[in-house]
């Protein structure tokens, strides 16, 4: 429903108004509200919120239509005004525009005219509140969907291709808070939500750093993509920096003397990304999967605090460029062979 402010100080024309209009105030296609003036037009607007359009003359008592227009530009930009007045000469028109009016339309109101007009100044406004919208949903989209999810749904026919998945090159981080576990047992949920926000801003800030994707958080916990050149070397960087910026958070008071820690599994390789998930319940989650991920996985489990764990192939591909210890053999869940890993000191 579209809600119109009429604002003329000859009474006759809400009557007018209504009987012209009754179907479709009938139909709630339209609801009006009328004003005497530019100053009752401005008090009606507070107690009528969600106005569309305002329908104006311009000779008016206490504050004329023109002034309005003045008003309305700067107090409610979104509203569209439409003048209705019997003095049409191009100054005033001028003036009008000049001052924010959306159309024109001189008395004696031919009705035909004035119907088309509403409807075509209704349109307009109301395009303009979807496209706002649009940007504030997308603004918030941003925060939750990552830059390349977005990217993906811009593409032409996104939707039937919306299940299409690839093999990718890349390489997957796990990121771990040590004992944040404990912590959250005895701590209010905003105190640790606080934390853990804390500690993520960090994490996060240096993965984009390095070109990575937070693919997402579980718990207290952040899985990372790196694609493209060097993405090994980029997620070691990245999580060396992580491992600095988190040692540098101090003890928490009060909360057993707690000090942040974090470990974190590296594996790189061949994985599948795309959307994993429901089509038809439209439940969908923009990942990758594969053994390099689970690998990576097991690898941030078996990590102690401040380890930063890869397995012996990671090692080959840059033990020219990093410092690692060798930590020997482990057993991994699902694995048939034991699997030699190295720590990543610098």
């Amino acid at each position: 429903m579209a809600k119109i402010m009429v604002v003329d100080d000859e009474t006759d024309l809400e009557i007018l108004i209504k009987q012209k209009f009754r179907k479709q105030i009938r139909q709630n296609e339209y609801e009006f509200v009328f004003a005497i003036n530019g100053r009752d037009a401005l008090d009606k607007l507070v107690e009528h919120p969600g106005i569309d359009i305002v329908l104006s003359d311009i000779n008016m008592p206490e504050m004329d239509g023109l002034t309005l227009l003045s008003e309305l530009h700067e107090s409610s930009p979104l509203i569209k005004s439409v003048i209705v007045s019997a003095y049409g000469d191009m100054e005033n028109i001028r003036v009008a525009m000049n001052r924010g009016a959306f159309d024109f339309i001189t008395k004696p109101i031919n009705f035909e005219d004035l119907t088309l007009t509403m409807e075509k100044t209704i349109k307009h406004a109301q395009e303009i509140r979807k496209t706002l919208q649009a940007i504030k949903e997308n603004n918030i989209l941003r925060m939750y969907v990552d830059e390349n999810v977005l990217n993906f749904m811009g593409g032409q026919e996104y939707e039937s291709k919306i299940m299409a998945n690839e093999s990718i090159e890349g390489t997957v981080m796990f990121v771990d808070v040590c004992g944040f576990t404990k912590i959250s047992e005895t701590t209010s949920p905003d105190v640790v939500v606080t934390m853990l926000n804390t500690y993520f801003d960090a994490m996060v800030k240096e993965i984009m750093e390095q070109d990575g994707i937070i693919d997402k958080f579980i718990g207290d916990a952040v899985m990372a993509v790196f694609r493209g050149e060097y993405h090994l070397d980029r997620a070691i960087d990245a999580a060396l920096a992580i491992r600095n910026q988190v040692n540098g958070f101090p003890n928490v008071e009060n909360k057993e003397n707690f000090k942040p820690k974090v470990s974190i599994g590296i594996k790189s390789g061949e994985m599948i990304s795309g959307n994993i998930g429901s089509a038809t319940l439209k439940r969908l989650d923009y990942t990758v999967i594969g053994d390099t991920v689970n690998t990576a996985a097991r690898l941030q489990d078996a990590a102690k605090e401040n380890q930063i764990i890869i397995c012996e192939g990671c090692y080959e591909q840059v033990k020219e460029a990093f410092k690692c210890e060798n930590l020997g053999s482990i057993i991994m869940k699902n694995k048939a062979q034991p699997l030699t890993v190295y720590n990543v000191l610098e």
